[in-house]
């Protein structure tokens, strides 16, 4: 006869009950599908200057206490966090950002790719948190983008201080959905070196793909040949630019990236951005 202590168990544990109970408990890790050996990252801190963080030692971000607060594993999710808030600020933007910067010879800025050349990005992601504006409006996040970059012969010429050239592309997360923007000339007659300056381009007014991700995963991928670019969103919307000013893109160096630019200096903002796969080909 077995005594009863009263109290009525909610469920009987036979061993074996108990060892698959035991293996349900047991959290799995996941680690992100990134090779970061031609990736280089900013994050928003340091005085005066930001910091940049270049291969091998990114290699080693999981446990770079500098890296630590701005880009650090989700392993339960096998992502990569990418952090930021308004803070220091990189140069000849306003905002802060916490995102990677491709680099075709690890370690190494000053070799691109033209788009003649040619270029494909393949990046699954998602929004992890981002704050509101005053309006009720989540802030704007920049996930990725296609960077022109001058030769230092055309730096030279044109007398700058840096290599710095327009964005051909730049993808919004915008209130849940995916934004994308580019860069058309202002006239097409523009000759010679007057084609390189900011002053020849202008933004389009930009293209919002119908679905909305939200905060849940999407796939984002960015395909680039000689007078054509094609984005599209979990290979079921695409929005393809091939004008005139795509066409005469070809002048300039490029170079993909991707992670957390907030678009915002209000106090108190911040954004969390998770990749989970990235991929690049030339």
């Amino acid at each position: 006869m077995v005594e009863s202590s009263g109290n009525t168990p909610s469920e009987i544990l036979t061993p074996k009950k108990a060892k698959k109970k035991k293996k349900k408990k047991r959290k799995k890790y996941k680690l992100p599908e990134i090779d970061l050996t031609n990736w280089k990252v900013t994050i928003p801190k340091g005085d005066p200057k930001v910091i940049e963080v270049s291969p091998p030692e990114i290699l080693e971000y999981a446990t770079n206490e500098t890296l630590k607060p701005f880009m650090y594993n989700d392993s339960t999710r096998g992502a990569i966090v990418f952090h930021a808030y308004p803070s220091k600020t990189t140069r000849n933007t306003k905002y802060s950002r916490s995102e990677l910067r491709e680099q075709m010879v690890s370690g190494e800025n000053n070799v691109n790719w033209t788009f003649e050349q040619g270029g494909n990005m393949k990046v699954k992601m998602a929004m992890d948190a981002v704050s509101r504006a005053e309006n009720g409006k989540y802030h704007k996040v920049i996930i990725a983008q296609i960077h022109g970059r001058l030769t230092n012969e055309q730096r030279d010429r044109l007398g700058q201080k840096d290599n710095n050239a327009p964005p051909i592309l730049k993808v919004y997360w915008q209130d849940g959905k995916i934004r994308v923007k580019t860069k058309v000339l202002k006239s097409q007659n523009v000759i010679d070196d007057a084609i390189l300056l900011d002053e020849a381009w202008d933004d389009d007014k930009g293209y919002t793909f119908k679905q909305e991700v939200g905060f849940g995963k999407f796939t984002l991928e960015v395909d680039v040949e000689d007078g054509k670019m094609v984005v599209s969103l979990n290979n079921q919307e695409f929005a393809v630019y091939d004008s005139t000013s795509i066409k005469r893109w070809n002048i300039f160096e490029n170079y993909f990236k991707v992670g957390n630019y907030l678009q915002t200096r209000d106090e108190g903002a911040f954004a969390k951005v998770r990749v989970y796969k990235l991929e690049v080909n030339h």
